[in-house]
């Protein structure tokens, strides 16, 4: 069996005395889609804050590719290939789509290689490349911060809430692009509370409550364990 691109075990994690996370045990296989799910308050923007090191676990460990990198700062796990993509999108409003993108050239890459990519996978953000990102729907925003993750060529992105905000339709073309992102052997951690788009393009999900994961499986497997959630069956 390959080494997971992301193996999380056993992971605590607390804000002051409350625990937010009790012990997540998550595996994502190289080259898959995992959707993450699970209601409001589950613990899974805490989890993905723990993975991409913007907060400290209390306990268990996170490998990435085979490495033990629980504890490391952001801009290790961003060189070791950990892409995330904030709630929120967080473009720069006052820029145009171009110039947002060139502001990945300073990584290494050249500018003619980042726009051939995000222009690729995003059609839309080549016709509105002289647009500020500030004055561009939500839907574009999002590709274009989806764009400029994809120049930094990771090997695992992580998508927290991918759909927050967007209507259905605009959902549903982002999640195509998912899957095609997933095909050019990008893993792909997809954090969301609404499940029905994730789930048609995942290989595999988890369902979170009261910061664990309930359960795990292929998405057919897991539709009960998500109406126990929703229902409050779920423990």
């Amino acid at each position: 069996m390959s080494i997971p691109i992301l193996e999380v075990i056993d992971l605590h994690a607390a804000y002051g005395r409350i625990e937010v996370l009790r012990g997540v045990d998550l595996t994502i296989p190289k080259g898959a889609v995992v959707a993450l799910l699970g209601p409001n308050g589950a613990g899974k923007s805490t989890l993905v804050k723990v993975i991409s090191g913007q907060k400290k676990a209390t306990s268990g460990d996170i490998h990435l590719g085979g490495v033990h990198l629980k504890g490391a700062a952001s801009e290790e796990l961003a060189r070791s290939g950990l892409c995330t993509i904030p709630e929120g999108r967080s473009v720069f409003p006052n820029l145009t789509v171009a110039e947002n993108l060139r502001l990945m050239s300073y990584a290494g890459v050249s500018a003619s290689a980042i726009l051939d990519t995000a222009y690729s996978y995003f059609p839309r953000l080549h016709e509105r490349r002289n647009q500020f990102a500030g004055t561009m729907s939500g839907g574009e925003q999002q590709m274009l911060a989806m764009a400029r993750a994809l120049t930094a060529d990771p090997a695992l992105l992580l998508l927290d809430e991918l759909s927050m905000g967007l209507a259905p339709l605009i959902v549903d073309e982002l999640y195509d692009t998912v899957r095609q992102i997933a095909e050019s052997g990008v893993s792909i951690l997809c954090i969301e509370q609404f499940a029905r788009t994730a789930l048609r393009v995942s290989d595999y999900a988890a369902v979170m409550t009261g910061g664990r994961i309930v359960a795990s499986g292929e998405p057919g497997e897991i539709t009960e364990a998500m109406t126990d959630v929703i229902l409050g069956g779920a423990a």
